[in-house]
């Protein structure tokens, strides 16, 4: 018997920094990855027909039995990251850690794209074979996040932590939508919720773009992103990030201790890595990732 989360269906070489991975494998390329099928039901995902198959509204998808070891032998070769994104790497754990034992030997590193809706006995199994994930952080609270993607929070932050606990490079990504996930005290909250783990773990504040059941709603305004980079430095963050609508600046990573610009990003490429060893070459100080 096969799963559908066993499949591929969809396969993209594609930089790191489109995950997005800021502080993880700086320039590096990925094998992306894709099995059909989502925990959640967000009303704005640009990925719903394939994340959303199973649900009664779903589309048909098209794949095939993944070939693990075609799939690691070309990341070998190509000296690529393999990435499960698009649709939720969870519900394709027998996958990952299928490629994990493939890759072992060639020291090729496996990373996923996750909403972090997972239970504790999911995260032990994995999060061994993992060395990052970049997890949606999307509401502040049970009542609106279930209402945006018709879970709740909690098993979110504690996923959150526990694959720290692992060891596992975390960045976090948070969708500013207006009138959903964009008022400054929730933001606030993320924040401080975000600090209260590490002010080290990078933030990635994500430009709404209008799609799927939402798509009456507004694209996200660079005001809008500005302020929320200001409330997440308030809270003590360092490294906050937008990808697109605040030009190079809003993408640029800058030495916590003394302010240099360290590495440098277009929209979805590295343009420059001045890190020596993972520090400042100005003032020594250790910049928080794997790079």
């Amino acid at each position: 018997m096969q799963t559908a989360t066993h499949s591929i269906s969809v396969i993209h070489r594609d930089a790191v920094e489109r995950k997005p991975f800021f502080h993880y494998r700086p320039g590096r390329s990925t094998i992306t990855i894709a099995a059909p099928g989502c925990t959640f039901s967000c009303s704005y995902c640009v990925n719903y027909r394939l994340s959303q198959y199973g649900r009664p509204d779903s589309q048909e998808w098209t794949g095939e039995i993944a070939d693990v070891e075609a799939v690691v032998a070309d990341a070998a070769t190509e000296q690529a990251i393999i990435a499960l994104s698009y649709t939720e790497p969870a519900l394709a754990i027998e996958l990952t850690l299928a490629l994990a034992e493939a890759s072992d030997p060639y020291g090729v590193e496996i990373a996923w794209k996750s909403n972090g809706f997972l239970t504790d006995r999911a995260v032990d199994t994995v999060a061994p074979v993992l060395a990052a994930v970049n997890i949606d952080l999307k509401a502040a609270d049970n009542g609106r996040h279930r209402r945006l993607t018709g879970a709740p929070l909690t098993p979110v932050w504690r996923a959150i932590r526990r694959l720290r606990e692992f060891g596992v490079w975390i960045e976090l990504s948070t969708p500013l939508i207006p009138g959903y996930t964009d008022d400054p005290e929730d933001l606030a909250t993320l924040a401080a919720g975000i600090a209260d783990i590490d002010i080290d773990i990078p933030w990635h504040l994500l430009r709404f773009t209008p799609t799927f059941r939402m798509t009456s709603q507004d694209p996200t305004s660079p005001d809008a992103l500005a302020g929320a980079v200001s409330i997440a430095r308030s809270a003590g963050l360092r490294y906050v990030y937008v990808e697109r609508a605040l030009g190079d600046e809003g993408r640029a990573t800058r030495c916590p201790g003394c302010g240099t610009t360290v590495v440098t990003r277009g929209i979805w490429n590295l343009t420059a890595n001045v890190l020596v060893d993972g520090r400042c070459p100005a003032c020594d100080n250790t910049i928080a990732g794997r790079w």
